[in-house]
C-alpha cells in the first residue's frame, strides 16, 4: 500500500537534538516524544502534521547522536515517511529499525516544498508528487527491509 500525505520540508543538517531535543531524552514514552518533535526547529509542527504525513528534507537529515529518540518521535507524531537528499547513516538504520520508511531522493528533496502531496511505493521505491505532478525513481527497499517496516519496526515497543 502506498503511503501518501502532506510534506513538511526542512533544510539542510536537521540533527537529532533538532528533531527531538534532549530535554525530552528522560523518557521513552513514544507519545511524550511526539508531542516534542521538531518543536526546536517548528514550533507548530505538533499542531500541523496529520497521520501520514511526510518529511523531507535536505543534506545529513538526522545527523548527530545515534539514539533512537529521533525518528521514533517522528514516527509517533504521524510521519509515515521521511524522503531526503541523504541521511546521516546510523539515523537511516535507527529509522529502519524502528519500522520508519525513508528515502533518498537528491531531486525529489529539491523539488517538493512543504504543503505538496507526495505518496511513495516502497515496492517499487518511486516518489509521485501530485501537486507537481512529477516521480521520482529510487532503489526500492529489498523484500527484507519492506518487511521490517510494515511490521512496525524490528521489536515490539510498549509506548
Amino acid at each position: 500500500m502506498p503511503i501518501k500525505g502532506t510534506v513538511h520540508k526542512y533544510g539542510d543538517n536537521v540533527d537529532t537534538d533538532v528533531i527531538i531535543p534532549a530535554r525530552y531524552l528522560n523518557t521513552t514514552s513514544e507519545s511524550e516524544l511526539a508531542a516534542h518533535c521538531m518543536e526546536d526547529i517548528d514550533a507548530d509542527f505538533v499542531k500541523k502534521v496529520k497521520p501520514g504525513d511526510v518529511i523531507v528534507g535536505g543534506e545529513n537529515f538526522g545527523c548527530g547522536s545515534s539514539r533512537e529518540h529521533a525518528p521514533l518521535a517522528i514516527k509517533s507524531a504521524g510521519i509515515s515517511c521521511v524522503i531526503a537528499a541523504s541521511f546521516a547513516r546510523i539515523f537511516f538504520r535507527n529509522a529502519i529499525n524502528i519500522g520508519l520508511a525513508i528515502l533518498e531522493s537528491r531531486q525529489a528533496a529539491a523539488e517538493t516544498d512543504g504543503g505538496d502531496i507526495v505518496s511513495v511505493d516502497l515496492a517499487t521505491g518511486v516518489i509521485t508528487n501530485a501537486t507537481k505532478n512529477k516521480t521520482y525513481p529510487t532503489p526500492p527497499f529489498p523484500p527484507e527491509i519492506r518487511d521490517i517496516i510494515a511490521r512496525g519496526g524490528l521489536l515490539k515497543r510498549p509506548n
